[in-house]
Formats: C-alpha cells, structure tokens, sequence
C-alpha cells in the first residue's frame, strides 16, 4: 500500500516510532546496490529520515559520491514492513548532526560520541508497505 504522506496513519507513526533495525539502500561506485543495516528516525512534519553513521562509512561516501541519490530505507517486524524512499545528502553540521543524534537517542540509545558524525538525510517523496 501506498500511504500519503500529509495522512499517514496511526499505525504507520507508531510502528516507525517503535525500536526496529532497518536496512539502507544506497548505490555504489558500480551503481550497485549497497544494503546496511542501520537505525533511522523519521520526521513526519519535515518529511525527514535520518541515519547518524560516520564520515567514512561506505553509506556516507556512496551517498557523497552521488548527492541527491534516491534511496531506500526498509523497515521489518514479521509480517509489518515499511520503505521510505527519497533523495539522500549527508550533513555534517554540528546542530543537523546534534538534532539526528537525539532522534536516534529517543528511538534506540544515545550513540558513542564521535568526531566524524555525520547525518544522512533522506527528504521522503514515497512511503510503501503494511503497519
């Protein structure tokens, strides 16, 4: 099911809002697909998901390499599954970093300290599945 995104149901909220893995799909220097496992947060409002990873991750540098990329970030439990989709670019902003650090921090656990945070944000056009 396609969902829209000025209505996204209840559910659907809920179930990004719960602790689950997702995976991220990027492209890499091939222009093959690159899937890793990650944690994501996502902004209803902003139409916003964001994964804090490291600058030299191979996420990051595939995202780099190709700004504003279209992605996929997949999220699972059993039977109930969602995957955002949009362009991705990577921040390394101190106060964009900071606001995808206490995301993360709300959904899962407040991540190790790093020097080379970065944030990888993906402006959500399309959002599939069943919550």
């Amino acid at each position: 099911m396609v969902f829209d995104l000025d209505h996204l149901p209840a559910d659907v909220l809920g179930f990004l809002a719960e602790r689950h893995l997702g995976t991220l799909t990027t492209l890499d220097r091939t222009g093959a697909p690159q899937v890793t496992p990650v944690g994501l947060t996502y902004d209803a409002a902003e139409r916003l998901a964001r994964v804090i990873t490291w600058s030299t991750s191979v996420k990051a540098r595939n995202v780099v390499r190709r700004p504003g990329q279209r992605v996929a970030l997949c999220q699972l439990d059993g039977g109930r599954w969602l995957t955002l989709y949009g362009a991705a670019t990577v921040t390394d902003d101190p106060v964009r970093t900071a606001g995808a650090e206490a995301r993360y921090a709300e959904r899962y656990r407040t991540p190790k300290s790093r020097p080379d945070r970065v944030a990888i944000e993906i402006a959500v056009t399309r959002i599939v599945g069943r919550a």
